[in-house]
C-alpha cells in the first residue's frame, strides 16, 4: 500500500497552529461551560446584594489551595471545603449580632485572604504560580479540567432549578417563604454550597480575585434588560458567554492576560447597557412611524 506522504507533512508552523487552536478552542469551552453557570447564580448574588458575600467565599479559595498543598489534598475538594466552612462561619458569626455583616465580610474576606498568603510564602518547597492563582489560566485548561467544568456545572444548575423556587420567594421576603413552609434557612444553606461548588471549579479558570467579577457583571447587566427572573438568568448566562468569547479573542490579538480581558469585555457590556436604550429606541424613524400609525 503505498501513501501520500506529501499530504500527511505538517510543517513546525501548521504544528504551532494546530496547538494554538487546541488550547484556544479548550479555553473558549471551558469559558463558556463556566459563564453558562455564573449567570443564573449570580443573579441571586445581585437580588440578594451578597457581592462582598461572593467575594469573601472566593478570596478563602487561596487558603484552600495552600491547605491543599500542605496535607496533599485534592485542590478543588480543598477549596469547596474552605469556602462552604467561611459560610457556616459567617451565618454562625450574623446569629451573635456582635458585628454587623459587612465588617463580618470584610474581616473575613482579607483573613483568608492573608492567612492564604501567609501559608503559601512558608512552604518554601513548593512552587506557587501566584499570578496564575490569583488571576486564573484558562489558557491551561485540560480534557479533565473541561470534564469536571461540565460535569460540575450540570450538577450546579440541577441544583439551583430545584432551589429556584423557594430562594426566589425567600430573595422577596424571607418572612413570606417561612410562613410559606419554604424553609429559606436550609435553601440559603443549600445555595451556599452550589456558590462554594462553583467557586472551586471557577478558581483555576478565571482566578481568585476575578470569580465575583464574573459572577456580578453579567447579571447586573442582564437585569438592565430582562423582564422576568428566568429570562434575567438566561440574559445573564448569555452576556457571560459573549464576555468570554470576546476577552478571549481580545486576549489573543492584543495578547493581554486572559482571565481580566474576560472580565474587561464584561464591564464593556454592561457600559453599553447603560446607554438610554429606551429614548434610542424611541428616536429611531421606524419606532415613531410605528407608534403613530
Amino acid at each position: 500500500m503505498i501513501m501520500n506522504t506529501a499530504k500527511t507533512t505538517i510543517t513546525p508552523k501548521a504544528v504551532d497552529t494546530i496547538m494554538l487552536d487546541d488550547f484556544f478552542i479548550r479555553a473558549m469551552l471551558a469559558g463558556i461551560g463556566l459563564a453558562l453557570i455564573t449567570g443564573p447564580i449570580g443573579c441571586f448574588i445581585v437580588w440578594r446584594r451578597m457581592a462582598y458575600f461572593g467575594d469573601t467565599m472566593a478570596h478563602s479559595a487561596l487558603l484552600g489551595v495552600g491547605l491543599a498543598m500542605l496535607f496533599d489534598l485534592n485542590i478543588m475538594v480543598s477549596v469547596f471545603l474552605i469556602a462552604f466552612s467561611i459560610a457556616m462561619l459567617l451565618v454562625v458569626l450574623q446569629k451573635r449580632h456582635s458585628l454587623s455583616a459587612d465588617s463580618l465580610l470584610g474581616i473575613l474576606s482579607h483573613a483568608t485572604l492573608a492567612f492564604g498568603l501567609v501559608l503559601v510564602a512558608f512552604m518554601t518547597w513548593i512552587r506557587f504560580d501566584l499570578m496564575s492563582l490569583l488571576f486564573g489560566d484558562i489558557l491551561a485548561v485540560s480534557v479533565s479540567d473541561l470534564i469536571a467544568i461540565y460535569a460540575g456545572g450540570a450538577l450546579i444548575l440541577a441544583g439551583l432549578i430545584k432551589l429556584w423556587r423557594p430562594l426566589l420567594a425567600a430573595t422577596i421576603s424571607e418572612d413570606i417563604a417561612q410562613a410559606e413552609g419554604l424553609q429559606p434557612e436550609l435553601h440559603r444553606t443549600l445555595f451556599m454550597i452550589l456558590l462554594a461548588l462553583l467557586i472551586a471549579i471557577a478558581m483555576k479558570i478565571v482566578g481568585i480575585l476575578l470569580i465575583t467579577a464574573l459572577l456580578i457583571i453579567p447579571a447586573a447587566t442582564a437585569r438592565r434588560f430582562a423582564l422576568s427572573p428566568e429570562q434575567m438568568a438566561i440574559y445573564a448566562a448569555f452576556i457571560g458567554a459573549c464576555s468570554v468569547i470576546a476577552g478571549l479573542f481580545g486576549s489573543l490579538n492584543y495578547d493581554t492576560p486572559s482571565g481580566p480581558s474576560i472580565v474587561v469585555a464584561s464591564v464593556v457590556f454592561f457600559v453599553i447597557s447603560l446607554l438610554p436604550w429606551q429614548k434610542l429606541k424611541a428616536s429611531l424613524p421606524v419606532a415613531r412611524d410605528k407608534e403613530t400609525s
